[in-house]
């Protein structure tokens, strides 16, 4: 099963590894660029917003011609896009590339998860989808100090040239890789409406934005709690102890997933944050950190695919809008977070309370967690994908004899 995704998973690490490398050499960019680290800051917002817009609404587009061109593509945009970044001599510039490079990592996540569902069989999906946000997880984990130690020695530009080195290697894997790629079926972006009329998806959706905003959102700030808590010398490694939480739950979830199925899992991880939050929040023990900051890591992680599943476990044809829309929403909401807790620490807040707010935000996706459960059906179907997907006059629906075994 590995040997069919781990293009995709190559992928995928490129696009964790863009996420959030800016953070470490942004201070550096700033000088560089004549500007503040606030503005610098806010390629962060342009590249998420473009995310978010492109994933629902170019990927299905795209994919109209056939799956490896459209990952091609999307790659190539995400590339030329850190390469301007790279390049890039003013701000303006430095912005811009950003909403391009954002633009192709959203369709790029849509299409590679839905593309890892499709080439394995049913009682292997869950594996496949978690293998790619194992990439993206491990992608984010080394992202930072590697931009960090790259930035060091030769500066901010060639850290971006690293990320665009990992992405041509990618693009190399998937045009060489042998084999047919499943067709992804196609329509126009008006069938987007009927994928969020899905009450299911609808509450997954949302649900997405409030573990984003949550896990995520809180992420940005680990270090500012941990210096109010007085664990400024353990802020090293709660950010590991966080990241290897996340690269394990995403490289070890596949297996139970499928096993399991996403119905038992779902309610499972908003739980298990919000303990570690309360820690985080009340105790200001290093172990106990520690061991909080790995499962935060781990349960944060591990949501997106089996979130992925519960979705899609009996519309796979209508995998990657609603992926794209998933993945929208957990970006969105992480930049939601960040804002918030900006908007929190400026009211006078400390920093220190923000594992607080972030549990109170995890307690209303209990709830949706809870509510998408018990929508999700116990077993995936037998029937073809095609006789369970709604139709609409536009879609386009793929042979199951054209899906590779």
């Amino acid at each position: 099963m590995i040997g069919k995704v781990w293009p995709l998973v190559v992928a995928a690490v490129s696009l964790g590894i863009d996420a959030y490398v800016l953070a470490g050499v942004l201070p550096d960019m700033a000088d560089s660029l004549a500007t503040t680290a606030g503005a610098i800051g806010l390629g962060v917002t342009a590249f998420t917003a473009a995310y978010a817009a492109a994933g629902p609404f170019l990927s299905r587009v795209l994919v109209g011609r056939s799956t490896r061109t459209a990952l091609l593509v999307a790659l190539g945009t995400f590339n030329l896009g850190n390469l301007a970044t790279a390049l890039a001599p003013t701000l303006g510039v430095f912005l811009a590339s950003r909403v391009v490079a954002g633009a192709g990592a959203g369709v790029l996540t849509a299409v590679a998860t839905a593309t890892a569902g499709a080439l394995v069989a049913d009682h292997e999906r869950g594996r496949a989808m978690a293998m790619v946000t194992f990439g993206l997880s491990t992608g984010t984990v080394a992202g930072v100090p590697l931009g960090m130690l790259i930035g060091e020695q030769v500066g901010w530009r060639g850290t971006m040239g690293f990320v665009v080195l990992i992405g041509v290697l990618s693009m190399f894997a998937l045009a060489l890789r042998s084999g047919t790629l499943p067709q992804l079926p196609a329509s126009r972006s008006s069938g987007n409406g009927a994928v969020l009329r899905n009450r299911r998806v609808a509450l997954g959706i949302a649900l997405s934005f409030v573990l984003g905003m949550a896990s995520l959102g809180l992420y940005t700030y680990l270090l500012p709690v941990a210096d109010e808590s007085g664990l400024n010398s353990w802020g090293f490694a709660l950010v590991w102890a966080w990241g290897i939480g996340g690269v394990l739950g995403s490289g070890l979830i596949g297996r139970p997933l499928d096993t399991l199925g996403p119905r038992r899992l779902m309610p499972v991880l908003p739980a298990f944050l919000l303990p570690s939050f309360l820690v985080v929040w009340l105790v200001d023990t290093p172990a106990a950190w520690l061991i909080a900051t790995a499962v935060w890591g781990a349960s944060g992680w591990i949501s997106v695919p089996v979130l992925q599943q519960a979705l899609t476990r009996d519309r796979t044809e209508q995998a990657m809008p609603i992926v794209a829309f998933q993945m929208a929403a957990m970006y969105l909401g992480s930049a939601a977070g960040s804002a918030l807790g900006s908007a929190l620490l400026a009211g006078g807040v400390s920093a220190d309370a923000l594992p607080g707010w972030a549990a109170l935000a995890v307690a209303a996706g209990v709830v949706l967690a809870v509510l998408v459960a018990r929508l999700t059906p116990r077993s995936a179907p037998s029937a073809t994908p095609d006789a369970l997907a709604p139709r609409t006059p536009t879609a386009q629906h793929t042979p199951a004899e054209s899906r590779c075994p």
